[in-house]
């Protein structure tokens, strides 16, 4: 018995309800293989592959991939909007102070939204956001220096 074969890129573009383009099938692999990546790098990673597309084109289009849930986008304080791959598990991030990066880290404790709200105000909470930050190892060791 062989395990189900993935979705390729253009069936996932299809299931989320999306027309299938090159730009969006280049701009979905790139935000994947990326790491919490700005709207000029992924514009960038997006040339490579297709050719040139605008960056007014880029922005449509994570518009339309964040929407149907396919991408995130995250803005820490202070930063330019980012995008990952990673959806739809409602896990956490560390940003660096110094240098920007950032990284992944799972729910803080327990099944989303990984935290209890002290007063929920009536709203059904199905999320939270966390944004760690501190400096990370390289900027850390610089700082010691």
């Amino acid at each position: 018995m062989t395990a189900p074969a993935s979705p390729t890129t253009a069936e996932e573009l299809r299931g989320a309800g999306l027309r299938v383009t090159a730009a969006r099938v280049a701009l979905l692999e790139t935000v994947r293989e990326g790491d919490h990546l700005g709207v000029e790098a992924l514009a960038s990673g997006v040339r490579d592959r297709v050719g040139h597309i605008s960056l007014q084109a880029v922005y449509e289009a994570l518009h339309a991939l964040t929407a149907a849930g396919l991408v995130r986008r995250i803005e820490p304080a202070g930063s330019p909007a980012r995008f990952e791959g990673r959806v739809g598990d409602n896990h956490h991030h560390v940003v660096c102070r110094s240098c920007g990066a950032v990284a992944d880290v799972d729910c803080a404790v327990g099944e989303a939204p990984c935290m209890t709200a002290s007063d929920d105000h009536g709203f059904s909470i199905d999320e939270a956001e966390v944004i760690y930050w501190g400096l990370c190892p390289g900027c850390s060791t610089v700082q010691r220096s």
